[in-house]
């Protein structure tokens, strides 16, 4: 029986992360998901491993991620779905800026943000049932310099809190972004060319 238009279209894959950003890019193309929330792992935040790049780092949290929601989806008798998980980086002078633990801490990375380019890593896992698909979307940024007045205001807006290297392009931050070469969503947090490439490796139709 075809869907009225009152009907919700059937999720066709999970989506293992709260961030808002992926649910919107993930609508904006026009695919039909359930987030899944995965309980976190116990312990500090998604720890960086001795002697880990950072590159090596990203790409191995986003395919933790997809393997902790497949095991919980096969916990809780869920429907069998492609799994997608993805993890976002700053990378700065080949060091992880991850998200900030406080009002000083988010000031501390803005600090060395400013006037400098660094680059976005974004990991992209997708555990299909039978197999691991991933990619990894790096994009260069620079910042313009930011006065300490700028970066206050901003971070009393709590705009950089729970985001990897303080910032959302997205948001206030799009002004302080004089330069980018890559990809604009892997930025946000989900690079819709690598996402719908590896989407349609697991069988799944994006427009």
């Amino acid at each position: 029986m075809p869907h009225s238009a009152d009907t919700p279209t059937p999720a066709r894959l999970y989506l293992a992360s709260a961030s808002p950003r992926r649910r919107e890019l993930l609508t904006q193309i026009g695919l039909a998901h359930e987030v899944l929330r995965v309980p976190a792992p116990p312990g500090e935040d998604e720890p960086q491993h001795p002697g880990e790049s950072a590159a090596d780092y990203v790409q191995r949290t986003a395919r933790d991620k997809a393997l902790r929601g497949r095991d919980w989806m096969h916990a809780q008798g869920l429907p069998p779905l492609p799994l997608l998980a993805a993890d976002t980086t700053v990378i700065l002078n080949g060091n992880v800026l991850g998200k900030p633990a406080d009002h000083d801490d988010a000031i501390r990375i803005l600090r060395a943000l400013s006037g400098a380019a660094h680059e976005v890593h974004t990991a992209v896992a997708v555990w299909t049932g039978e197999q691991l698909l991933e990619a990894v979307s790096i994009t260069e940024v620079r910042m313009r310099d930011l006065h300490d007045d700028e970066i206050a205001r901003y971070c009393d807006s709590g705009e950089p809190f729970g985001k990897a290297g303080a910032y959302g392009i997205q948001g206030l931050a799009g002004t302080f972004i004089s330069h980018i070469s890559g990809s604009y969503t892997g930025v946000m947090g989900l690079p819709l060319f690598e996402t719908a490439n590896l989407l349609r490796a697991a069988g799944i139709q994006t427009p």
